[in-house]
């Protein structure tokens, strides 16, 4: 299986500013942001989308959302920040590899889409 545009990123084989990174996962500002601050929290284990992921993958997944928290709080958004994961092409998905869009810096209107 070829490496996701992500873990190419976190490899360095193609620019990317990553803003986190521990043993799990790692996170990069989007290179198309919709909101003021805006990353990507993905984890290191290539997993296609949420619908693929498994009962192993449970505490990988809390763990995205953990950091998630983390990321929010050191970019001084604390209690004003959405959390996104699409899952499929239809819901938005374009790059296969699980990953949670952080939003926040500016009001964020629902419905979203």
């Amino acid at each position: 299986m070829e490496d996701s545009l992500f873990t190419k990123i976190r490899k360095g084989d193609i620019p990317g500013k990553i803003v986190y990174e521990d043993d799990l996962c790692f996170a990069i500002e989007d290179i198309n942001p919709q909101a003021p601050v805006h990353i990507l929290i993905i984890p290191i284990k290539e997993i296609e989308k949420v619908s693929d992921a498994s009962e192993k993958d449970i505490n990988l997944l809390g763990h995205l959302l953990h950091v998630s928290k983390k990321i929010a709080h050191d970019h001084s958004l604390e209690n004003n920040y959405r959390l996104i994961i699409n899952n499929g092409a239809g819901a938005g998905q374009s790059v296969f590899h699980i990953h949670v869009h952080l939003l926040g810096g500016r009001s964020l209107d629902w419905p979203p889409g």
